[in-house]
């Protein structure tokens, strides 16, 4: 996990102060359960169904260069397989070229935007964005001297937060939320009293759906009661209600370990890329859903929604993350997240949860980032 300590990141930042320099697929698949249990699969080869955004093309040596899927003989949307100098796409894109950071406990380099900075860590997918916590496909290598990036990498998360334009809405904006589990589904259970996930992510929704019903926003509820939605349900009552954006409310568990805690935001694993999280479920990377014609969105999306609620909760980091195995948002056809709020299966975070004033601040902490 990525992790710096208050000293070395405050060094970090004094020391980046002067490195700154100004289709959807036609085939919906059936959304699959959060719950299953599906045989793990090695990724396929790559196929990407829409026009991809031009990435410079770094020549690396044979002996060195990093593993990556076959390139099909003949596609006319070929996937993006080559490793890219970050000295040369930030070039390319008029930014300072990324700083090695000093005193860093792994091999770290920062590149950095009017926007933000970015860190990324040499060997490995961890990287951070203005301090929060997130995940590469790829992990970056040195070669001949210079920080090699994966092609999508560069493309699905660096450009959208380094480079491409914050998410905005329109002046009538629709929201759905979407409170995890109801009815027979009742989700985890919290440690303290045994109450189930199912009633504390509708008690969140509704309290969004409260605060911003003053701020130009229509606000629909995927349940209004103690109901057991369909995945694909919850995705059609989206389509039908004609959402701009869509979140969907749960709390975590990892019985029966108790000491896990922290906050995780997820959005769809772009194609080509492997997810970070599987829990062992089927992690195609040549799959391809509807809502991965909003990989950037997804990727602003989340991270404001992250931020926020990291904020408001002062739970630990534990990331934006993406996956595949979410039903809830593969068939989406807008920027869509998953927001787990805290693990029930900790005591503390578990208290924390059951109380209503908890709740309130992380309903707050959503609304103030869609205002």
């Amino acid at each position: 996990m990525f992790k710096c300590t208050g000293i070395i990141l405050g060094s970090a930042l004094i020391f980046l102060a002067g490195c700154s320099t100004t289709p959807n697929d036609s085939s919906e698949p059936v959304p699959r359960e959060w719950s299953a249990n599906n045989p793990a699969a090695k990724p396929g080869q790559v196929k990407i169904s829409r026009p991809v955004m031009p990435v410079a093309k770094g020549t690396i040596p044979p002996a060195t260069k990093p593993a990556t899927p076959a390139a099909p003989k003949n596609t006319e949307n070929a996937p993006i397989l080559t490793w890219t100098s970050l000295d040369r796409w930030a070039a390319e894109n008029k930014l300072a070229a990324p700083v090695k950071i000093p005193n860093f406990p792994v091999t770290s380099y920062a590149i950095v935007s009017r926007r933000g900075t970015f860190v990324l860590e040499i060997g490995s997918r961890e990287a951070s964005w203005r301090g929060l916590e997130m995940h590469l496909g790829f992990a970056p290598e040195i070669i001949d001297n210079q920080v090699f990036v994966h092609g999508l990498d560069l493309q699905k998360n660096l450009a959208p937060l380094l480079l491409a334009e914050p998410l905005a809405f329109g002046s009538k904006r629709v929201l759905v939320v979407d409170p995890g589990h109801g009815g027979v589904n009742v989700g985890t259970h919290s440690l303290v009293d045994g109450r189930f996930e199912k009633e504390f992510t509708l008690d969140w929704a509704r309290r969004i759906k409260s605060l911003l019903a003053t701020n130009d926003w229509m606000v629909f509820l995927t349940r209004t009661n103690d109901t057991d939605i369909a995945l694909s349900n919850r995705v059609a009552f989206a389509e039908a209600h004609h959402a701009d954006v869509f979140i969907s409310l749960h709390f975590n568990s990892a019985a029966p370990d108790t000491k896990q805690a922290g906050l995780e935001t997820y959005c769809l694993t772009p194609t080509g890329m492997p997810s970070t999280l599987t829990r062992s479920y089927s992690d195609l990377w040549s799959d391809h859903y509807p809502n991965n014609a909003f990989d950037v969105e997804n990727l602003q999306f989340a991270v404001r929604l992250h931020a926020a609620v990291l904020h408001a909760s002062g739970e630990e980091d534990r990331g934006i993350r993406r996956a595949r195995f979410m039903g809830v948002l593969l068939g989406q056809r807008r920027p869509a997240v998953l927001i787990e709020g805290g693990y029930l299966s900790n005591t503390r975070e578990s208290e924390k949860i059951e109380s209503a004033e908890f709740r309130e601040k992380l309903a707050e902490a959503v609304a103030n980032a869609l205002k």
